[in-house]
């Protein structure tokens, strides 16, 4: 039974050892993918709307300041904030579509067989990438935004499929509907 800790231990290390060694080799490999998509991501950050404004906002959740979104709100937020709003815990039907940096599409609900309406991707709010996450809990139904993911808040240091690692996201998305609601006690 002392022996048990020492097991858990020392997998715990070799898995970490594991990982490091993956994320180290990324990082050199994605050298320039990375320092191309993180000045993308800081040029976005700065632009500005023909009146001066800032066109992103930067969402940072109160549960973990040091992620954060860029988001563009193409709709008047003021004729959707009395909308259902979603919880960590909700399910919503979004419509999407999914780039790269330098536009290069790798995912839309606009593939997909929908079994819920036209286009429509159905999911827990907090069973998405972090910056999803982040987003969603800010969107009222009806809203339509474009958004910015840094990688940290995507995939990270790993990808997915065909999403490199280091990899900041840029999502068309509109929140179709909050089905099922639930009321915040």
């Amino acid at each position: 039974m002392k022996k048990l800790p020492l097991i858990f231990l020392f997998i715990g290390l070799v898995v970490g050892f594991i990982s490091c060694s993956e994320e180290d080799e990324n990082w050199n490999e994605y050298k320039e993918w990375r320092n191309t998509n993180n000045a993308w991501l800081t040029e976005q950050g700065k632009r500005l709307n023909p009146d001066g404004t800032r066109y992103y906002d930067t969402i940072r959740p109160d549960y973990d300041k040091g992620q954060y979104v860029l988001a563009h709100w193409f709709n008047d937020r003021k004729l959707t904030q009395g909308n259902l709003k979603p919880y960590y815990t909700s399910t919503v039907d979004v419509k999407y579509i999914g780039r790269l940096y330098n536009d290069e599409p790798f995912d839309s609900s606009y593939t997909l067989m929908a079994d819920y309406g036209d286009s429509i991707f159905r999911t827990k709010v907090g069973r998405v990438i972090a910056g999803w996450t982040i987003l969603l809990q800010e969107m009222h139904v009806g809203d339509s935004v474009e958004v910015l993911i840094p990688y940290q808040s995507a995939y990270g240091a790993s990808g997915s499929g065909s999403i490199p690692p280091y990899s900041n996201l840029k999502f068309g998305v509109k929140l179709v509907n909050v089905p099922f609601w639930e009321i915040e006690e």
